[in-house]
């Protein structure tokens, strides 16, 4: 009896059956701690980029003064909402690590070893690729997107004063969207090696593909021709390195079931 009241006083054992199985309740639980350790880490990490989000406004407005635009905030609450949804961005690009790792925790149980290895690949080039992306719109996209239209009101009566909120939304958005654009190989790879996706739908698709690939380069640029091919360049690029990337997963499944 007292063994049976101890086994039953134990949260920990108590959360299992005696197969080891969790019941729905005990991942309810779990998730529900696990989405609360995710919202202190994002709450502490915006706190400290509030801390910052003077030098990073300041940071990002330095890409725009090198092209001679002249910032104003029109209403009393933008500059100090700009501050907010600035230090927000940030901060779930510092708290992605832990959000990922508590993600991973929650659902590594039910992976099988080799779902494991391939959700790590994805995880670690996800980051990679993603980073790229931002290099890329930092030292490539932005600089052209801002030197062309820095460029329109030449020749006209038009002052350029750009407002705060407008332009620091501008490029964020740049940002995500490039950082959302170079994760296609790991999103193509990841698919392929769950069997969801076919290196050779991915090639029979490819001139469609390559029609949207320029109609989305056309939504996200400035209204030019040269901007829309250095977006859909890279795009087409990252397309190409998708199919090699799955023809080769699909080799080396087909390999292993021989």
């Amino acid at each position: 009896m007292q063994t049976e009241s101890k086994r039953m006083s134990d949260p920990k054992r108590g959360r299992k059956d005696p197969d080891g199985n969790m019941p729905l309740t005990g991942h309810l639980r779990e998730l529900r701690n696990r989405v609360i350790v995710c919202l202190a880490v994002l709450t502490a990490a915006f706190l400290v980029m509030l801390a910052f989000a003077g030098r990073l406004v300041t940071f990002l407005l330095a890409l725009g003064e090198k092209y001679d635009y002249r910032f104003v905030y029109i209403a009393p609450q933008e500059l100090l909402l700009q501050y907010f949804q600035t230090a927000f961005v940030f901060a779930i690009f510092v708290s992605l690590p832990v959000i990922l790792f508590e993600l991973w925790s929650f659902i590594s149980p039910g992976l099988t070893k080799k779902e494991k290895t391939g959700c790590r690949l994805v995880m670690v080039f996800g980051f990679l690729f993603a980073g790229a992306g931002i290099l890329f719109a930092y030292y490539i996209m932005i600089p052209f997107m801002l030197r062309f239209l820095g460029t329109l009101n030449a020749g006209t009566p038009i002052a350029s004063s750009i407002s705060v909120q407008n332009y620091i939304s501008f490029l964020l958005l740049i940002f995500m969207i490039f950082a959302a654009v170079f994760e296609l190989p790991v999103a193509a790879s990841g698919l392929t090696a769950l069997g969801i996706l076919k290196a050779g739908w991915m090639k029979k698709g490819r001139k469609i593909i390559i029609v949207l690939i320029f109609f989305i380069a056309a939504i996200i640029t400035p209204p030019d021709v040269t901007s829309q091919i250095m977006v859909a360049i890279p795009m087409i690029v990252l397309f190409e390195i998708s199919i090699l990337l799955c023809s080769i997963i699909e080799k080396a499944q087909n390999s292993r079931t021989s």
